[in-house]
């Protein structure tokens, strides 16, 4: 059994970063763990964090619950950009 926390990180309704998360562990394992080697897919993942905590901020300020959309309305929005 995974522990709580790990299941949380796996969740796509409370972790809309799992596809870059998993593609630069992929990367690092597919590189020796040359870091160097997964700069695009680092920045992906810190870009998804940076675009989706904003959006968790705003919906928050708003008073929205909760305050990270769900897996579908993630897909929505993006949909709408």
């Amino acid at each position: 059994r995974m522990p709580r926390h790990a299941q949380q990180l796996r969740d796509h309704d409370r972790n809309p970063c799992i596809a870059e998360t998993d593609a630069s562990r992929k990367c690092m394992d597919d590189n020796n763990y040359k870091k160097d080697m997964c700069t695009d897919y680092f920045l992906k993942y810190k870009n998804c964090r940076k675009f989706w905590h904003d959006i968790m901020m705003q919906r928050k300020r708003n008073g929205v619950k909760p305050e990270m959309p769900s897996a579908e309305e993630r897909k929505k929005i993006l949909e709408s950009i």
